[in-house]
């Protein structure tokens, strides 16, 4: 079966690589999609292996998001240094208040997340005269990528620009939790009292992967303003938090690829749907979803994983000749 996934991976990956020849009309649609999956990886570093609940992780989008966006409104419109920038600041928000997250039942977690997203939503709303308020933050301008390629209404230099870091960001990722630490999160998350008494820092490894996945978030922020230049209101929302979960839910949790499985599930399905009904869409987006959830119990990529061992253990019967 690893193999089988060996070649699974490949194989998205040069899918999405061949997108500049398969949906040449679709990429800006596409650049948003591959921004949420890395949005939902940053999600599931957190709920899928670490065991984290929150509904307050669009606090560090929206960070990273506003990050860029006001150092590109004031003159530092470099793409990548912004990115980087956006990415440190997520996960210094990330670190503060790590201790407050890390703590605590599920509920508790999920009263504190919810709070310092709603909290950071007020603040950028009051702070009108820097963030825009609800216009949103207004002149948000990027130079050119590498100094040459730049920012078109098609979409290219902003699909090859988010494939390239959401590539090398989920590599690094994908190290992470297959190395010695990703195994003690699969601990704390399945028995954090047993993890403790063999001597792991359980706050310490939590708050850990709590503010990496902050900057992962923040990252993803920072690339929807840089590829829309614009950035509002809407990043630090609780609807965004939401959202995000049922992503993750979709495509199932603690397998890497399921976030970006979900995000684009999600995605496609509110595009077309809301062009075929634009009043009553998410009734029909609700209908999906659920069907999805009670078919595949660990979204969709549980569900592909299991079809896939009970195939491989199906008893292959012997004919006397």
């Amino acid at each position: 079966m690893r193999s089988t996934f060996r070649w699974l991976e490949v194989a998205f990956w040069l899918v999405l690589v061949a997108g500049y020849v398969l949906w040449p009309g679709k990429l800006p649609l596409a650049s948003q999609v591959l921004i949420a999956g890395l949005f939902a990886l940053s999600y599931d570093l957190v709920l899928g292996y670490a065991g984290i609940l929150s509904l307050g992780h669009a606090a560090y989008f929206g960070v990273g998001a506003y990050t860029a966006g006001l150092l590109a409104a004031h003159g530092w419109g470099e793409p990548i240094s912004g990115l980087m920038v956006a990415g440190l600041v997520a996960a210094l928000v990330g670190f503060v208040t790590s201790p407050l997250v890390v703590r605590g039942t599920d509920l508790t977690r999920l009263m504190i997340t919810t709070g310092l997203g709603l909290l950071l939503f007020e603040l950028a709303n009051r702070l009108g005269t820097i963030t825009g308020g609800v216009d949103g933050l207004q002149g948000v301008e990027m130079q050119p990528l590498l100094g040459a390629l730049r920012f078109d209404i098609y979409g290219r230099t902003a699909y090859g620009y988010v494939l390239v870091v959401v590539f090398v960001l989920f590599l690094a990722a994908r190290r992470l939790v297959r190395s010695p630490y990703g195994l003690s999160l699969r601990g704390i998350r399945a028995n954090p009292g047993r993890m403790r008494a063999i001597g792991c820092r359980v706050d310490l490894h939590l708050a850990a992967i709590y503010t990496f996945a902050a900057a992962y978030a923040g990252v993803a922020g920072a690339l929807l303003t840089q590829t829309t230049q614009f950035v509002g209101l809407d990043v630090l929302s609780f609807g965004r938090s939401a959202e995000l979960l049922v992503m993750l839910i979709v495509g199932g949790a603690g397998l890497l690829y399921g976030g970006f499985i979900g995000a684009a599930v999600f995605m496609i399905a509110h595009h077309v749907l809301s062009s075929l009904d634009p009043v009553y869409w998410q009734f029909w987006l609700g209908v999906c979803l659920i069907a999805i959830v009670l078919v595949g119990r660990d979204g969709i990529l549980g569900a592909g994983r299991r079809l896939l061992t009970l195939r491989r253990r199906r008893p292959v019967t012997v004919t006397a000749s």
